[in-house]
Formats: structure tokens, C-alpha cells, sequence
């Protein structure tokens, strides 16, 4: 399982560009969908984001993906405000399955306060068994 160390995750499977244990960053971070749900899923066939200017709650769903699988809806793992989306998604959702983690990054977001995230040990800890 693929789960960079530089990265936090919450148990939703999300990703914020927020190395564990640091302060809340001043500019805006990327966020991302974890390989471990990205293989749950499977094929990403549809994603819908938080428009730019969004107010986001640490732990609220801001978006859904959708998947030949199944729909989920997406949390947010800070409260912040959107900055950008991912536009290349719009044309190619299955970017988010191919490489979750570079160019299928979802959104950016300026961060006020982290939710509740864990490090990949403990993300790889619960998510193995």
C-alpha cells in the first residue's frame, strides 16, 4: 500500500499536503483521495469538487466521487477555504485511481484548523487486517 510518510490522512481516506505533527500551514495545501480508497473504489468514473471559495469544515463532506463501484461522498480533513480544483478531473476522473497522490490530487485549500489526521503508520495500522 502506497501511503507517503510526508503526507496526513484521516480515516475518511483522505490526504492533506501537512506533514504529521506540523503547525497549521500558512499557504494552501493540496488534498487527495488514499490509495486505500482509491482501490476500494476501483474505476473513478465521475468527481465532483468544492467550487473555488468554499468554506470547508474539518470532518463535513465537500464533494462525492463516484466509481463503477459506488458513490462517496468526500470530507474534508480541515476547515479552510477552497483555492483551486483540480480541472484536468473534469475530463479525466481516472486520474484520482492512477496516481492519487500526484496528478490526481482533488483540491487545494487554505487551512484555518486540522481535523482530526493520522500519521501513514497509524493511517497503514487501521486500514491492514
Amino acid at each position: 500500500m502506497n501511503l507517503p510518510a510526508d503526507l496526513s490522512y484521516t480515516t475518511d481516506h483522505e490526504w492533506i499536503a501537512i506533514a504529521p505533527g506540523a503547525g497549521t500551514p500558512a499557504g494552501e495545501v493540496r488534498i487527495g483521495l488514499s490509495a486505500v480508497a482509491v482501490e476500494a473504489l476501483g474505476e473513478i468514473v465521475f468527481v465532483e469538487l468544492p467550487e473555488p471559495g468554499t468554506e470547508l469544515t474539518a470532518g463535513e463532506p465537500c464533494g462525492e466521487v463516484e466509481s463503477t463501484k459506488s458513490v462517496s461522498e468526500l470530507f474534508s480533513p480541515a476547515t479552510g477555504t477552497v483555492v483551486t480544483v483540480n480541472t484536468a478531473l473534469a475530463d479525466n476522473p481516472a486520474l484520482v485511481g492512477e496516481d492519487p497522490y500526484g496528478e490526481g490530487w482533488l483540491f487545494t485549500a487554505t487551512v484555518s484548523e486540522l481535523g482530526a489526521v493520522l500519521d501513514a503508520a497509524e493511517y497503514r495500522a487501521k486500514n491492514e487486517g
